[in-house]
């Protein structure tokens, strides 16, 4: 089973292959010299008359060959298991890379359960397909031929049989494994589909359980849960027939070999010694077939694994993240200007922007409105870069936007958004966000935004650990540490979307206030949703359907 993404990864990992090959090749050389040996006493004892002291090395060797036989079934499994865990690791890594790349524009196109169940236990796919399939399928690039070569030294007609019936075993896997393929891919879309829908479920358990369809939505999850074991059951049945199927072939060929062998040996055409060790072999022969076979299924998993890994890094953005710094950033408050800018999420989509030309002067506090959809906040997204303009150029103090690195760009700006997310940690953590404060920046910042004595009434004050998303906080708490976070970044560009959001008329007063303390000194972009909030900007820009329809230092009527 060939997949380019997961060949990809296995090439990237030559060492640990390279150790696959050299145990499979001692555990071949283990196999031989057992198989040889046990011949050898048999013969001696019974045909050649040997004493125990001129069987003693024979059954050392036996003795040490199985050992390493067993050495290098427990190494070969380890090392299976490494490269499992080197390669989920790596595609992990790609997986959020990719996620950090595309950025919160493109994020919203995946199914959060879908992406969680992907990175988790999708990945248990890539543990089977590398610690049970790829290591039988080591064993089968060594022990075959050189047994192939090894028989045809003794007897030409048994190499011949172990040829022929050889490549019925793979043919017969390839046979039932494109039926079990489909079954394999419906299979994981159903989990794909479950796990998604779970987490839907869960989060919106509070507005499922007000509307009265809780009950309803459990009756979904259990009948695609059945579902999915009808297809896990389906699974397993034809891993049980290809199993049964590859039992039949080599049963069938070791005893054609037995009674070929056993028919020279009785017309004296080949001694028994050597008759017993063909006969040994031939079922170390069959054998990593037949154990590829059993395992074939969980090969299917791990290629499937990889190949909806693969659509989703082949759907990734190409990366425009522009390394270096700029001594002029972070200076002082930057003028901006759109020139003849449009932008479009998909082709299938009508543009979410189209020629949007306006300027904002250094320090100048600017209301963008518009009735939803109209591109709002598509220039939030284009000021942050997580997305670029399809045309048209966006100036920063007259240099091109997408000729400032990145980070140190996104270092200028404070964005404080609709609906700010808050993580599971500390006050202190979120305000600060990963930053390592001086001392008295954060309480500063939060003294600033009006959170100073709230926080000193908490009996951990800026220790205090608050629940993901906000958990345990109001609307007017949750506001406030991300504008404390503003204060603490200090950067001269503010974003600011619509920040009265859900708020009542006293907390909303009290939060006009603050962000008219942090609007000093900086250049403002605030998405407008109420009158009040345009009017105390010095400009406003009307959007209608992503085009600009008035600009002015007036509510357009």
């Amino acid at each position: 089973m060939f997949q380019a993404l997961l060949w990809q990864e296995l090439r990237s990992q030559a060492r640990l292959m390279a150790g696959l090959f050299v145990v499979s090749s001692f555990s071949c050389l283990c196999i031989i010299v057992q198989a040889y040996c046990f011949a050898a006493i048999v013969n001696g004892a019974f045909l050649s008359g040997l004493s125990l002291a001129g069987l003693t090395p024979f059954f050392a060797a036996m003795l040490a060959a199985a050992l390493g036989k067993a050495f290098t079934h427990r190494a070969n499994e380890e090392l299976g298991f490494r490269l499992a865990a080197a390669i989920k690791t790596s595609l992990r890594q790609k997986i959020l890379t990719h996620l950090f790349d595309a950025g919160p524009a493109a994020v919203p196109r995946h199914r959060t359960g879908e992406l969680l169940q992907l990175i988790g236990d999708g990945m248990d796919g890539i543990d089977d397909y590398c610690g049970k399939y790829l290591t039988q399928f080591s064993y089968i690039l060594v022990i075959p031929p050189v047994m192939l070569a090894i028989v045809f030294s003794i007897d030409y007609t048994a190499m011949a049989i172990l040829f022929v019936t050889a490549p019925l075993i793979p043919l017969f896997m390839i046979l039932i494994g494109r039926w079990a393929e489909q079954i394999q891919s419906r299979q994981w879309k159903l989990l794909r589909f479950l796990g998604g829908h779970f987490l839907d479920v869960l989060i919106g358990l509070s507005t499922l359980k007000a509307w009265g369809r809780s009950e309803e939505q459990a009756l979904v999850i259990a009948r695609l849960s059945d579902k999915l074991r009808s297809s896990s059951l389906s699974v397993l049945r034809v891993a049980f027939l290809s199993a049964l199927t590859l039992e039949l072939l080599t049963t069938l060929g070791t005893a054609v070999i037995a009674v070929t062998v056993g028919l020279k040996l009785l017309f004296g055409q080949l001694a028994f010694q050597q008759a017993l060790f063909i006969l040994l072999l031939a079922p170390e022969f069959y054998l990593p077939f037949r154990q590829l076979g059993a395992h074939y299924h969980a090969g299917l998993a791990g290629v499937d694994a990889a190949e909806r890994i693969d659509a989703l890094l082949v759907a990734a953005p190409d990366r425009t993240t522009v390394a270096g710094t700029k001594d002029w950033l972070l200076q002082k408050p930057p003028a901006i200007a759109f020139n003849n800018v449009s932008f479009s999420y998909s082709a299938d989509r009508p543009p979410a922007l189209r020629n949007i030309s306006f300027s904002v002067s250094a320090g100048e506090q600017v209301a963008l409105i518009g009735p939803s959809g109209s591109g709002k906040s598509t220039l939030f997204d284009l000021l942050l870069k997580f997305i670029h303009p399809d045309s048209g150029e966006i100036l920063i103090d007259g240099h091109s936007l997408s000729s400032l690195p990145t980070e140190q760009w996104r270092n200028c700006i404070a964005y404080v958004p609709q609906f700010p997310h808050l993580f599971q940690g500390t006050l202190r953590d979120n305000i600060s966000f990963g930053t390592i404060p001086s001392p008295g920046q954060v309480e500063l910042a939060a003294a600033r935004a009006g959170l100073e004595n709230w926080i000193e009434q908490l009996p951990a004050g800026y220790d205090t650990v608050i629940g993901e998303g906000g958990r345990g906080l109001s609307g007017g708490e949750a506001k406030r540490i991300a504008i404390a976070r503003a204060f603490f970044r200090d950067a001269p560009l503010l974003l600011l979307d619509e920040a009265m959001t859900a708020l009542d008329p006293r907390n909303e007063n009290a939060i006009q206030q603050v962000i008219r303390e942090l609007q000093k000194n900086r250049t403002v972009l605030v998405i407008a949703h109420r009158i009040s909030t345009a009017r105390s900007a010095d400009r406003i820009i009307a959007l209608h359907d992503g085009q600009l329809i008035e600009a002015g230092d007036f509510m357009p009527c």
